[in-house]
């Protein structure tokens, strides 16, 4: 299993969509969210995911194919 931290940036009509809900069931992934902060116009929030490494592609490109903007995050964003 491996971990990995992004930011996903969410324009305005994913806003009130379950995407993280729907990459967790559809990716047998795990969802863990660091931080957020969601409007309703705009909403970014960063996750940890694990899973398989295949898994973690697929969902992010699936993510990315919907619209929403994917960046890196590095290092811990909430210590504990």
């Amino acid at each position: 299993m491996s971990k990995q931290r992004v930011k996903f940036t969410f324009p305005t009509n994913l806003v009130t969509r379950p995407v993280i809900y729907e990459l967790g069931r559809e990716y047998q992934l795990v969802t863990n969210i660091r931080r957020a902060d969601v409007r309703e116009d705009m909403g970014w929030v960063v996750l940890e995911l694990e899973g398989e490494d295949s898994e973690i592609i697929r969902g992010v490109e699936w993510v990315r194919s919907l619209g929403v903007r994917i960046d890196p995050v590095s290092g811990d964003v909430i210590e504990g």
